[in-house]
């Protein structure tokens, strides 16, 4: 019981002083999360759609917008001002103009769930947009636009983003030098 008080107590101190990281002990289908932590700063919109697993980092000032579902995989790292985004109106505000809110079903409206592969790194100001698939093992660098899909093990710039090179090729260097890393990087 003190625990749930004390929690309520965190958030509300830290909804009116500087960010801090706030563990969450569940996801918000209520299932257990093993060090999964996210800012106070970050915006999650429709969590009862946004899917986490363990071992998930969620940094500062970020926003989620989850309505048509966002998987973040095991031990995904997001950093700073990344916005995730399920559906987007900005073609279909122009077909429509002052008659935009007349309709239901929109030409140009695009939406999609996003999927993000365990141990993927986003980097600072990335967005990424409806309906992206990124692959396990990638990491996306800052300022990128992502839309589509990407494989496992890519490296993701650009905007529009593209696969620019292979995580793989620098994780080698790493294992060559510290070769008893390499039990932990083949357990999957």
């Amino acid at each position: 019981m003190w625990h749930k008080i004390i929690k309520k107590i965190q958030h509300l101190l830290a909804a009116n002083s500087r960010p801090v990281m706030m563990a969450q002990k569940r996801n918000f289908q209520r299932k257990k999360l093993v060090n999964t932590r996210i800012s106070s700063s970050t915006f999650l919109d429709h969590k009862e759609t946004l899917f986490l697993s363990d071992h998930v980092y969620i940094g500062h000032f970020n926003f989620i917008e989850a309505s048509q579902n966002v998987f973040i995989g095991e031990g995904v790292q997001i950093t700073n001002f990344v916005n995730i985004t399920t559906h987007s109106s900005h073609h279909s505000i122009r077909l429509y103009g002052r008659h935009y809110a007349e309709f239901a079903d929109k030409v140009a409206y695009v939406k999609g769930e996003i999927k993000i592969g365990a141990y993927t790194f986003v980097g600072p100001y990335s967005l990424i947009m409806p309906g992206a698939t990124i692959g396990r093992g990638c990491v996306i660098a800052a300022y990128s636009l992502v839309k589509g899909s990407f494989p496992d093990y890519s490296i993701i710039a650009g905007s529009p983003a593209k696969v620019v090179g292979n995580t793989k090729n620098k994780d080698q260097e790493f294992l060559e030098k510290h070769p008893e890393l390499r039990a932990y990087y083949y357990d999957k």
